[in-house]
């Protein structure tokens, strides 16, 4: 099978893209470039989670739904939730109803409030992860890595949940610490020079 599917405008893109219609503008405008913005780290994260055992397209096309339960994924609001607050998104038919990783993004949020206090930001603390270029494995050849099972690791020792090794990796891919556009893809070098010019938080990698 080619690793590459050819777009309306002629040039080739990662094959994973040619899968559902919506996922073309989310590979050519998100997924890769890197981000530094707390909420939308934990949105992924949260997202991520939701994933576990479903496909991205059904996490995709629910988006907006959960954006809209979850207050934008501000985890100073989400941290506030009471028992009324966790059976709203249960009764949510627009969203995943599984309660178990609805609390989690409820514990999750506390728990980002504690990084935030103690590191500045989430930003500073996930990126502190990011690979060694010279130890990547070829782009979209694994799920996971020594640097996500490490984050894995540690979001689990300050007690976060639903963050395994291989949900971390496909954060890490889509939120830019990772650039894992195949190279024939034309988006794989808007992202390298996304990721030249972005400037890390906490550091001066």
């Amino acid at each position: 099978m080619s690793i590459t599917i050819e777009g309306s405008d002629g040039k080739s893109r990662c094959h994973w893209c040619g899968a559902a219609p919506e996922f073309l503008d989310y590979h050519d405008t998100e997924w890769g470039f890197p981000v530094s913005d707390d909420h939308r780290l934990f949105e992924k994260l949260s997202l991520e989670s939701f994933q576990s055992g479903l496909s991205w397209r059904t996490i995709l096309a629910k988006r907006e739904n959960f954006r809209a339960a979850f207050h934008d994924f501000d985890f100073d609001r989400i941290a506030r939730f009471t028992q009324q607050d966790i059976n709203r998104p249960l009764m949510d038919e627009g969203i995943v109803r599984h309660r178990g990783k609805i609390e989690a993004v409820i514990n999750n949020a506390r728990r980002t409030q504690e990084l935030v206090e103690r590191e500045g930001s989430l930003a500073a603390f996930i990126w502190r992860y990011e690979p060694d270029l010279k130890q990547l494995a070829m782009p979209q050849t694994v799920s996971n890595s020594v640097e996500s099972l490490t984050l894995s690791k540690d979001l689990k020792k300050q007690g976060w949940k639903f963050v395994g090794p291989t949900t971390v990796y496909a954060f890490m891919q889509a939120m830019g610490l990772i650039n894992d556009h195949v190279k024939e893809c034309v988006i794989r070098t808007k992202v390298e020079r996304a990721r030249k010019s972005f400037k890390r938080p906490g550091g001066d990698k």
